[in-house]
C-alpha cells in the first residue's frame, strides 16, 4: 500500500522513511496523557456529584458550591506541577536518556497522580494527585519532541513533531467524551472512571517504549557511538556500515563536538550568543501559545458556556473539541507546504480576527441572547480551527528544533516550563477575570486573548526563523550566520561540520568565518587548485 503523499519520502533520501515515521508518530502518543488530564478536569468540577463530595461550602439555597480560589487552585495545581516537571525533564532526559526518562515519567511519575485523583475523596488528596499527575505531565511534555526531534528525517520532521500536538487533541476530545458520559451518575463513577482511564494511556506508551531505540543525537551526546551507529540504522533501515549512516552520525558528531569546543553545556551557556536569542524566542513562542486563550476554552469552557446561559454547555464542549482534533490535520500538512514561519503569521491573525469577533458579539449583544450564542460559538470554533492548525503543533515544532545538542535537554526544558507557567498562571487567574464578585470580565475576557494574538503577529515576523527542510546541525548555522528572521528563507546551508579542522575549533571560529573558509576551499579545488586541509579534523575522532 502506498504511503499518503505527504509520507512519500524524496528520492534522495536513502533508506527506509516508515520506521522513523511510525515511531515518532507513536511516541506522539504521549500528548493524549497532557491533552486528556487537562480536558478531564473542565468537565469534572462541573459534574453534580463531585461538587456535593468535594464542596466545603454551601451557597444561599443550601447548594454544595465550589469557590473562586478552590476552583483556581484545583484546576492550576496540575500546571503547576507541570512547571516543575518541565524543568525536571533535562537532568531526567540527559541521565536516563530520553527513552527511559519517558518510561520513568509516565510509568512512575504520572501514574502516581492517578492513584491519588482516584482514591481522594476531598480535595486535599485530590489537589496532591493533580500535582504529582502534572508533574509527569511537564516531563513528558518535554521530552516527547526531543525524543521527535531527535529521531525524525528532517524531510517529515514537522509533521511528526506537529502529531504530539494531534494527541494532545484527541486527548482533549476523548476527555470530553468520556465526562459526557459519566457525568450524570450519581455515584464516585462519575469522576473515578474518567480519571482512571489515564492508567491505560500511561501503560500504553511505556510497553510500546520498551520495543524502541534511543534516540542516536543523545548516544553520540553520551560517547556511545557504536549504539549511535545501531539506532541510526535501525531508524532508517540500512545496514550500520552504510556511507549514509556514517555521513548523517559523522556530521552530528562533528556538531557537538564543535559546539562544546566553544565551552561547556552549563545553564549559563543556555543564555549566551545566539543559543540565549534561541531560548528567548522559544520561550516567548511557547508563552504566547498560552496566552492565545486556547486553554481558557478547555479548562473553563464548560463551566463559562454553563454560567452565560448557553444551551447544552457540555455538548458544546464536545464540538469545540472535535473541531480541535480535525483542525489539526491541515496543519501536519501545512507546517511542511507553508513552512514554519509563514503557517505562525497564518494562525495568529486569524486567531486575533476571532478573539475580537467573540469579544464584540457577547459585549454588545450579550450571551443570552440565542443569535448572539450561536455566533459566538461559530467563531469560537473557527479560533479553534486557526490555533490547532497553526500555533498548537507549530509551537512544539519550533521549539524542538530550535537548540544545539550540547544544551538542547536544558533549553526545551525551559522553554516547556515557559508553557506551563503561563498555563497556571492563566488558569489560576481566570475564574478570578470571569467570576461575578470579581473582575466579572464575562466576554470581555477574549478582547484579552485577541489582544495576545495581535502580538503573536509581531513575534513571528521579527523572530521566527524558518526551519524547514534543515537537519538540527544545519539550524545552528543558520542563527551563527543570519541575524534577521525575515531573510531566514534565503538561507543555504554552507558549513560541513565533518570538514571543520582542528584548526579552526582552536581558533573558535564563528560559523561565518568557518562557512567562508569552506566555501573558499571547495572554490580553489574547483578551479583545480590545491587546497591544503588539516590531516585531522573532528571527524576522525572516535567518540
Amino acid at each position: 500500500m502506498a504511503l499518503p503523499r505527504l509520507f512519500k519520502k524524496p528520492a534522495d533520501e536513502p533508506g527506509k522513511a516508515w520506521p522513523a515515521i511510525l515511531i515518532g508518530l507513536f511516541v506522539a502518543f504521549g500528548g493524549v496523557l497532557f491533552g486528556y488530564d487537562t480536558g478531564t478536569i473542565s468537565g469534572i468540577i462541573a459534574m453534580p456529584f463531585w461538587k456535593r463530595e468535594f464542596a466545603t461550602e454551601t451557597n444561599a439555597n443550601g447548594e454544595p458550591i465550589i469557590t473562586a480560589a478552590q476552583d483556581s487552585l484545583i484546576v492550576s495545581i496540575l500546571s503547576a506541577g507541570t512547571f516543575f516537571g518541565a524543568l525536571t525533564a533535562a537532568p531526567v532526559g540527559d541521565l536516563l536518556g530520553r527513552r527511559f526518562g519517558l518510561m520513568f515519567s509516565a510509568g512512575v511519575v504520572f501514574n502516581l497522580g492517578v492513584i491519588l485523583q482516584t482514591a481522594a475523596t476531598a480535595q486535599d488528596l485530590f489537589i496532591a494527585g493533580r500535582f504529582f499527575a502534572g508533574y509527569g505531565v511537564g516531563l513528558v511534555s518535554a521530552l516527547i519532541p526531543m525524543y521527535q526531534s531527535e529521531t525524525a528525517p528532517r524531510w517529515i520532521r514537522g509533521t511528526i513533531v506537529g502529531a504530539y500536538q494531534l494527541a494532545i487533541t484527541i486527548g482533549l476530545f476523548l476527555a470530553a467524551i468520556v465526562n459526557n458520559g459519566t457525568k450524570d451518575r450519581n455515584d464516585s463513577g462519575s469522576y473515578r472512571i474518567p480519571i482512571a482511564i489515564q492508567f491505560l494511556w500511561a501503560l500504553i506508551l511505556v510497553v510500546g517504549l520498551l520495543f524502541l531505540p534511543e534516540t542516536p543525537r543523545y548516544l553520540i551526546k553520551v560517547d556511545k557511538y557504536d549504539k549511535a551507529v545501531r539506532s541510526l540504522a535501525k531508524l532508517r533501515r540500512l545496514p550500520a556500515d552504510h556511507p549514509a549512516i556514517v555521513e548523517e552520525l559523522n556530521e552530528v558528531q562533528a556538531n557537538h563536538l564543535y559546539e562544546l569546543s566553544l565551552g561547556k553545556a552549563s545553564y549559563a551557556d543556555c543564555f549566551r550568543g545566539t543559543v540565549g536569542k534561541r531560548l528567548l524566542t522559544g520561550c516567548l513562542l511557547q508563552m504566547l501559545q498560552q496566552l492565545s486563550g486556547v486553554n481558557f476554552i478547555f479548562y473553563y469552557g464548560t463551566q463559562y458556556f454553563e454560567n452565560a446561559g448557553f444551551r447544552n454547555p457540555f455538548i458544546i464542549q464536545v464540538i469545540t473539541n472535535s473541531v480541535n482534533v480535525a483542525s489539526t490535520f491541515p496543519g501536519l500538512y501545512m507546517v511542511e507546504k507553508l513552512g514554519r514561519r509563514n503557517l505562525l503569521l497564518l494562525g495568529a491573525v486569524g486567531m486575533c480576527v476571532c478573539q475580537y469577533v467573540v469579544a464584540i458579539t457577547g459585549t454588545v449583544a450579550g450571551t443570552t441572547n440565542l443569535p448572539a450564542q450561536q455566533a459566538a460559538i461559530a467563531f469560537v470554533c473557527i479560533y479553534i480551527f486557526f490555533f490547532a492548525s497553526s500555533w498548537g503543533p507549530v509551537a512544539w515544532v519550533v521549539t524542538g528544533e530550535l537548540f544545539p545538542l550540547k544544551v538542547r535537554g536544558k533549553c526545551l526544558s525551559m522553554t516547556t516550563a515557559s508553557n506551563w507557567l503561563l498555563n497556571w498562571a492563566i488558569a489560576y487567574s481566570t475564574p478570578y477575570l470571569v467570576d461575578e464578585e470579581h473582575a466579572n470580565l464575562q466576554s470581555k475576557v477574549f478582547f484579552v486573548w485577541g489582544s495576545c494574538c495581535f502580538v503573536c503577529i509581531a513575534f513571528t515576523y521579527f523572530l521566527i526563523y524558518e526551519t524547514k527542510g534543515l537537519t538540527l546541525e544545519q539550524v545552528d548555522e543558520l542563527y551563527g550566520v543570519e541575524s534577521k528572521a525575515w531573510k531566514s528563507k534565503k538561507f543555504r546551508p554552507t558549513v560541513h561540520f565533518a570538514d571543520v579542522t582542528k584548526e579552526d575549533e582552536q581558533r573558535r571560529m564563528s560559523l561565518v568565518e568557518i562557512a567562508a573558509n569552506q566555501e573558499r576551499k571547495r572554490s580553489l579545488q574547483g578551479d583545480g587548485h590545491a587546497v591544503p586541509v588539516a590531516a585531522e579534523t573532528l571527524t576522525t575522532e572516535k567518540v
